[in-house]
């Protein structure tokens, strides 16, 4: 089923033949694509797990291209399916923490902490919504598309990054729920919250892409609920204090760092948008899925954030002599919800906190899902290993890693969103950079030349850019063990101000325009 890009084809507009049928519908055609039903074939390892994967209705497909009659997530319930799955996703606990860290890393006031929220969100999401349009029209995973940026060997080091950004996410995650379980019943201890968080994440993304649409579609209703529950009663209860708002290069730091914290959890899902999307039909509008995807983003994190930022400012009544205060030093963003629910609320109080504990299922999804996918690209070896064990694989893998991180949660969330926020915004850079300049948009893409190591680009001009992106960061990050020179200038000493993610972008970005000029005139390609 072969159609054509008119932009591709201009010469067709002429053609008589196709002038009655005025055909203006964007639509790729199958080549490489592959055929559900071929991942049964033969007696190897690998087709025994697909056909016992098949009797579970369990998804078989990995990275391997979507051919078009197999997109079924049509219609305008394609386009509530990738809203609600970004709701969901991060109408979630983790979300709340972000806020909480203007006060409690930052020293930030309530108005410049809301403004950071807002305008570093704004900036985030942006490459998430933009990477979403890629799924339908090409029917590739994210970490495949980005061997048209990448090349076939580089992609692999992009992928690295990528399986600790899912693994550390999820570790991430899982503390934060097993914080607001422990808030619930001091005698359950963290690692039986983050195992019983885990493995229910784990049933979920087994399935594959339908059942985590399906979840999705509907999690984010009760934690909704719930969070405008909190909402009531901590306005109710009158505990906000509006702290005022710095001045001066302190605040100039505290604002950038905060900043960079904000994007680097926006941000996150750039690396994997398109993996969500890759199941809807060649003909969907790019503006329709960017704008439900920015709306299904947007509202969530900047709700449960906000909402982070004014809960934690009650930590200052008394001179932080008071409840939520104690509640965040003993269960950290557990303790503090539970100063808001449990007073007013009792028993019903630690119901709430219990289901905003379990919405972080709907927050791990996205990753446990993805990780298996990206460590198929790594290899050929690693796709005849199927989606499914992977998943399995990765679960295993942040459940050890997050158990021992549960005593240190902040130092390692701060940590961790500036390290996704700063490689996220080399890779934005340098992808972006190829798509718009040297590919002219979406027709200067062969989507069947994605498992063609000699078709794609050399990766040179991508890797060595991705390294003065890395050069950026080091100079503007702003960290515990490690100040840049810039990062110092752009605050008080010793932290400055972290510019980490936005040096990374300009650095990558710019090199790559001249090392890949270079690249394509030595290899032509």
């Amino acid at each position: 089923m072969d159609y054509y890009d008119m932009e591709k084809s201009p010469d067709s507009l002429n053609s008589p033949s196709s002038l009655p049928e005025k055909r203006t519908e964007v639509v790729v055609d199958d080549g490489g694509a592959v055929p559900g039903e071929t991942f049964e074939y033969g007696d190897s390892f690998y087709a025994k797990m697909q056909r016992l994967a098949g009797r579970f209705k369990i998804e078989q497909r990995g990275i391997e291209r979507v051919p078009e009659d197999e997109r079924t997530d049509d219609g305008f319930r394609a386009l509530l399916n990738v809203s609600t799955m970004w709701l969901s996703a991060n109408m979630v606990v983790s979300s709340f923490a972000i806020g909480v860290l203007a006060k409690s890393l930052f020293y930030l006031g309530f108005v410049d902490a809301i403004l950071v929220v807002l305008f570093f969100n704004l900036l985030g999401i942006l490459s998430v919504c933009f990477f979403s349009t890629f799924g339908p029209r090409f029917g590739l995973r994210q970490m495949v598309l980005s061997r048209f940026w990448f090349g076939w060997w580089g992609v692999k080091i992009i992928c690295v990054f990528n399986v600790l950004a899912c693994i550390g996410w999820s570790s991430v995650n899982s503390i934060v729920g097993a914080q607001l379980i422990n808030a619930v019943n001091n005698d359950v201890p963290g690692f039986a919250g983050i195992i019983i968080i885990a493995v229910c994440t784990l049933i979920v993304c087994l399935f594959g892409y339908k059942i985590v649409h399906v979840y999705e579609f509907w999690s984010w209703i009760p934690t909704t609920i719930i969070f405008l529950i909190v909402l009531g009663e901590f306005a109710h209860s009158g505990a906000f204090v509006n702290i005022p708002m710095s001045v001066g290069t302190s605040e100039m730091g505290g604002v950038l760092s905060f900043g960079a914290t904000v994007y680097g959890f926006a941000t996150g899902w750039t690396s994997y948008a398109a993996d969500y999307t890759v199941y809807q039909p060649a003909t969907q509008s790019r503006r329709k899925v960017f704008f439900w995807t920015w709306l299904g983003l947007i509202i969530p994190l900047l709700f449960c954030e906000m909402l982070g930022v004014a809960i934690m400012t009650a930590t200052d009544i008394n001179g932080g002599d008071n409840m939520y205060q104690d509640g965040y030093n003993q269960s950290g963003v557990g303790g503090l919800l539970a100063a808001v629910l449990f007073p007013p609320l009792g028993n019903f109080g630690k119901f709430c906190l219990v289901i905003l504990a379990l919405s972080i299922i709907a927050n791990n999804c996205p990753n446990i899902y993805s990780v298996a996918l990206t460590v198929q690209v790594l290899g050929r070896w690693t796709q005849m290993i199927p989606r499914f064990i992977w998943t399995i694989v990765g679960g295993c893998v942040y459940i050890a890693i997050a158990i021992p991180g549960y005593s240190h949660f902040e130092l390692v969330l701060q940590n961790f969103m500036n390290f996704i926020g700063y490689w996220l915004a080399i890779y934005a850079g340098i992808s972006l950079t190829e798509h718009f300049l040297f590919r002219r948009g979406f027709s200067g893409y062969q989507p069947a030349h994605y498992d063609q190591p000699g078709k794609l680009p050399p990766g040179i001009a991508a890797i060595t850019a991705f390294c003065c992106g890395i050069a950026g960061m080091v100079v503007g990050m702003s960290q515990v063990w490690w100040v840049g020179p810039i990062a110092l200038k752009a605050g008080e000493a010793p932290y400055g101000g972290d510019v980490g993610f936005e040096l990374g972008f300009a650095f990558a970005a710019v090199s790559y325009v001249g090392l890949r000029t270079w690249e394509k005139r030595q290899f032509g390609r």
